[in-house]
């Protein structure tokens, strides 16, 4: 049965406030270290026009369809799809796809929260000089022991966890909106005069040839896979983020110019954070670029450790992709409490801390296991999101009435609606099965990726 009808549901009290939430949302970890050695050894700008191709084909409009469901239900993901499924005439069931996201993004915050611990601690040992005049052997060991230090990677944990809970307890406007409003125009200051002290003391020029210098030979056809998964990903779309977001707007929102300024912000900070740590990684470092999180909390400690004052460019650095990670986890968190908010008597703040609570002690769990950390993370990555994803576009494009998702999207123009509807008909579903199925292939080894291609 669908959610009773609430006149109190909450509203965002700005655009800006909506959009800086929404934005933060999207701009995450995976924009530092993913994004950037993706498109590096995938052809540089080569890679990086097929990657803004599969925003705009696919992930601009998955997000306009996951605001427009919420907008239209005015309430959690869940009980929205479920909204729109009763008034389309369609059965319940399809309320599955807003339960399978809220899951996945459940499951990407209990090994988040973790990973967002370490980014914390290493604020600290960039602002007390810990790493200071060691070797980068000496650095990649301390990780490794840091990492292996249970106790203390709970502490952090915890605190990040605390931090989360305590903002979503505070509500939409009082805790999630007034936070990100103070904390992404913040984070794009100091992203921008990140990189410009990057470009000044690293080496710009390896930076700009690995980034942007356009190497076609190296496009093979899983180069549009991998595309079209960091556009998914990167968004923060599939995990009920969005739906839920979109909830909290008003009728007159132009949900189409929102996902348009949302899908760019998210595509800039990703490219330009590419800037903020190449420059240092080829000045400084010899390792790899494409090492992930080896990337972060190896190269660039190290590449800090030798610069002139490079205890305050780490600690600025960490900072930032902290703010990254607290506002993704903040959306995370909601996409819960507001399914909670409808579902049971407890006050919002109640609610915030028990489930809160409840992701923090999983997250334990990944503490103490590295097994359970890849695990959760297969679930979510490889099957729950694009499952949701997959189910949203076939939803919208399919089984939704175009008069109901054209009411949504009334500022749209013709050719604007027109293109939202071929995506989520054809584009959309496509391209999200082939994640899902060549995720799963990856995990179970069906030999489906070389069959298609090639290698």
């Amino acid at each position: 049965m669908a959610a009773a009808p609430t006149d109190s549901h909450a509203h965002w009290s700005s655009r800006f406030g909506f959009l800086m939430a929404a934005i933060g949302s999207s701009v995450g970890l995976g924009n530092f270290w993913r994004f950037p050695y993706t498109a590096g050894e995938n052809g540089g700008a080569a890679f990086i026009l097929i990657y803004v191709a599969c925003v705009l084909l696919i992930g601009f409009p998955v997000l306009m369809a996951e605001l427009s469901v919420g907008r239209y239900g005015q309430r959690s993901a869940i009980g929205s799809v479920e909204k729109l499924a009763s008034d389309n005439g369609s059965p319940p069931l399809w309320s599955a796809l807003g339960w399978i996201g809220m899951i996945g993004g459940i499951f990407v915050l209990c090994f988040y929260s973790v990973v967002a611990g370490w980014v914390s601690a290493y604020i600290a040992k960039m602002f007390t000089g810990e790493l200071t005049g060691q070797s980068p052997e000496a650095i990649a060991a301390a990780f490794g022991s840091f990492t292996a230090d249970s106790y203390t990677v709970l502490f952090w944990h915890s605190l990040f966890s605390f931090i989360t809970i305590f903002v979503v307890s505070r509500g939409i406007t009082g805790g999630i909106e007034k936070a990100s409003s103070i904390l992404m125009p913040l984070f794009f200051i100091m992203l921008l005069g990140m990189v410009v002290y990057a470009m000044m003391a690293g080496d710009a020029g390896a930076a700009l040839n690995y980034l942007f210098a356009a190497d076609f030979s190296a496009v093979r056809p899983a180069t549009f896979l991998a595309a079209v998964g960091q556009a998914f990903f990167s968004i923060g779309l599939g995990s009920g983020i969005m739906i839920t977001y979109g909830s909290y707007l008003d009728k007159t929102a132009n949900i189409g110019q929102s996902a348009g300024i949302i899908a760019f912000a998210d595509t800039a900070v990703a490219m330009i954070a590419g800037l903020a740590i190449f420059p240092f990684v080829f000045a400084f470092t010899a390792l790899e670029p494409n090492a992930g999180p080896a990337l972060f909390f190896q190269a660039l400690p190290s590449a800090f450790a030798a610069m002139p004052g490079g205890n305050l460019a780490g600690a600025i650095f960490f900072t930032l992709a902290l703010i990254a990670a607290l506002t993704s986890s903040i959306s995370l968190l909601q996409a819960v409490v507001a399914w909670a908010e409808e579902n049971s008597g407890l006050g919002r703040s109640t609610i915030a801390w028990v489930f809160g609570g409840f992701i923090w002690l999983v997250g334990v769990g990944v503490v103490f296991s590295m097994s359970f950390f890849d695990f959760l993370d297969f679930l979510s990555g490889s099957i729950a999101l694009p499952l949701a994803g997959l189910l949203i576009a076939v939803f919208m494009g399919w089984v939704v009435r175009r008069e109901i998702a054209r009411s949504q999207l009334s500022h749209a123009s013709p050719l604007l609606f027109g293109f939202f509807r071929f995506s989520m008909r054809f584009l959309a579903p496509v391209a999200l099965t082939l994640i899902l199925v060549l995720g799963l292939d990856d995990k179970f080894g069906w030999g489906l990726t070389p069959l298609l291609f090639g290698g």
